[in-house]
């Protein structure tokens, strides 16, 4: 997992670091490490026209350092202002964007350059809220960005992840010991998802599926085939009122349940799960919301909320009651829901305010995927793509959490590593024309080509 600081851990650790080196080591330190960058970016310096757009503070002076490595290799430099007057009105070769660093406040309109040069942010886009990734203004969209010690909060989502291109981190010694908020590679699906041992059998890593509902069951059908495909050796499907003899999934095990008073025969069957999925596709009827709120109150298992079964909680007043720990997946209008609020630009704000109240582990949906629990420890998946912007998608995502549950992983990691499984599965689907019925089978191939060949990491700007 890669490191993420916000700006006031950021901030601390710049000053830990300053107290064993001084501020200039670390602006050289940083400078040069642009330098370099822009060296790779340029293909060799001689000859070439530079321009560096540097304010008055330390990131400015990082891009100041980088333009006087440029100009000793050869190139020819040129150091303006944010408001970029004196940028030259030729061929321009690069430009390194240095205005203005993570600490910015305000509205900055990034002076014109011309069109199709490459830009080198230092540390992020000038213009880019370093907590939310959200643009104030103008920025220069940055082919490539370096930021130092560890990745910012605002290059991982919202205008920054758009903005930041390429994303280096960079060693210059400042520590990023400690870091609660971390992002999930690759690697961390092998290392955290066991394999089966030569001792499981199907009942090891068992999930129980309430979804769907008479004639809607196509939910029911995409939670339990992402499960199986997930991993779980077996999956119990019960859709409150439906037809046995009509099981959306041929693999699973149907589970009759009445249309109303289905919560009973639901929990005996926990008995022998590992976990229990509700919610995709069940109808909001208020009898239903009984039900979901007695079964999420009672169950033995950790329990995933989703869709439907997030409607059946409404507003949080205080925590879920609940007798296990719980993992709530809301897209943007099912967290206003249950805060009555939108999450807002701050992405990571809005899922720790979602798990403190709730008291459970919480998932924000989004192409950048926020994962917290209670104590506000972060997990953040970086993996979705647009394409997983069509109906369904968010069942098969509740299969794959529960699945990687049911075989062990803990809930905060469990939801981080099947939201980086499930973006990871979309980008190997069809270019155009996704469907959500299209990702189990790519889940399963991610996970078998992971364990077959090893990680591929994933690039923290987009």
């Amino acid at each position: 997992m890669r490191p993420v600081l916000s700006i006031a851990e950021m901030q601390a650790a710049d000053a830990k670091a300053q107290a064993v080196v001084p501020l200039d080591v670390l602006v050289q330190r940083a400078g040069t490490a642009a330098g370099t960058v822009a060296l790779a970016m340029l293909g060799g310096a001689y000859g070439r026209r530079v321009v560096v757009i540097a304010g008055k503070g330390n990131n400015g002076a990082d891009g100041r350092v980088a333009g006087e490595l440029l100009r000793r290799r050869g190139a020819r430099v040129t150091v303006v202002g944010p408001d970029g007057v004196g940028i030259p009105t030729g061929p321009v070769d690069l430009v390194l964007d240095a205005a203005f660093g993570t600490g910015f406040r305000g509205t900055w309109n990034a002076p014109p350059v011309p069109p199709g040069v490459p830009v080198l942010a230092v540390d992020i886009p000038s213009g880019v809220d370093g907590e939310t990734g959200r643009q104030s203004g103008t920025s220069l969209p940055a082919r490539r960005t370096i930021t130092f010690a560890a990745l910012k909060p605002g290059l991982l989502a919202g205008d920054g992840r758009r903005l930041a291109g390429e994303v280096t981190v960079a060693d210059v010694g400042i520590p990023a010991d400690g870091a609660r908020i971390l992002v999930i590679e690759d690697a961390d699906v092998t290392a955290l998802v066991p394999t089966r041992s030569p001792g499981d059998n199907k009942w090891s890593s068992a999930v129980m599926v309430v979804a769907g509902s008479p004639g809607m069951t196509g939910a029911a059908g995409l939670s339990a085939r992402a499960a199986f495909r997930a991993g779980a050796g077996m999956v119990r499907l019960g859709v409150p009122g439906g037809d046995l003899t009509r099981t959306p999934a041929a693999e699973a095990v149907g589970v009759a349940l009445p249309e109303v008073d289905w919560s009973d025969p639901v929990l005996e069957q926990l008995s022998r799960c590992a976990v229990l999925v509700v919610g995709p596709g069940i109808g909001r009827s208020d009898a239903t919301g009984v039900e979901v709120r007695r079964l999420v109150a009672e169950s033995p298992v950790p329990v995933l909320v989703d869709a439907d079964g997030l409607f059946a909680l409404g507003e949080l007043s205080g925590p879920v009651e609940a007798r296990s720990m719980v993992i709530l997946t809301p897209h943007d209008g099912e967290y206003r829901r249950l805060m009555g609020e939108d999450p807002g630009d701050d992405r990571i704000d809005a899922a720790r305010r979602l798990a403190a109240r709730a008291g459970a582990v919480a998932l924000v949906k989004g192409s950048t995927t926020v994962v917290a629990e209670p104590s506000g420890r972060v997990l953040v998946a970086m993996a979705g793509s647009a394409s997983l912007a069509t109906a369904g998608t968010g069942d098969v995502l509740s299969g794959v959490i529960g699945a990687f549950v049911a075989r062990g992983v803990a809930p905060l990691e469990a939801a981080a590593v099947g939201a980086h499984v499930h973006g990871r599965a979309s980008s190997h689907g069809p270019l155009e024309g996704l469907m959500a019925g299209d990702l189990p089978e790519l889940v399963s191939g991610v996970l078998s080509d992971l364990r077959r060949s090893g990680p591929v990491q994933v690039d923290a700007g987009g």
